[in-house]
């Protein structure tokens, strides 16, 4: 027979267990819920930092893609009308990314991965016009730099 609990409901030997939805949790103390241990709260940290680089480099993306896109002559040729639709595409998808990555708890993990899934792959798409195109390596070097973020951030997802 266990001695009777001593003050407080805790008897010798006893310990505190947490349960999903009872006691303190991780979000207790600020973080998600199920973020307790060091190595939640260092994945978590992984992903935030990835989150967010991902959002920086969307914008920077964003901004090169607009530009470049504005200084297309839109009386060119083909290949210059080519240009300037893939800028602007990719200026659109890249801010949509952004917004999207910045918005806390507003969309589900799998409406993330598709979004960022499809800046990479529009930011690639982008990069490939941008490298026939003279003068603007800058542009295709940003749509290459945000899917190496995109693809970083997709490997927190996993």
């Amino acid at each position: 027979m266990n001695p009777a609990p001593a003050a407080g409901g805790r008897g010798p030997g006893s310990r505190t267990v947490l349960r999903r939805g009872t006691g303190l949790t991780g979000a207790d103390r600020g973080y998600p819920r199920g973020v307790t241990s060091t190595t939640s709260q260092q994945e978590l940290f992984r992903f935030l930092e990835d989150r967010f680089a991902c959002a920086q480099a969307c914008t920077e993306c964003a901004r090169a893609c607009a530009l470049r896109a504005s200084l297309v002559d839109p009386d060119g040729t083909e290949n210059q009308e080519l240009v300037r639709r893939k800028g602007i595409m990719c200026a659109e998808v890249c801010d949509a990314t952004c917004r999207v990555l910045s918005e806390q708890n507003q969309v589900d993990e799998a409406g993330i991965r598709v979004q960022v899934e499809w800046c990479r792959t529009v930011c690639l798409e982008a990069a490939h016009v941008f490298d026939r195109q003279p003068g603007a390596e800058d542009s295709a070097a940003a749509c290459r730099a945000c899917a190496r973020a995109c693809t970083d951030f997709l490997a927190t997802l996993n």
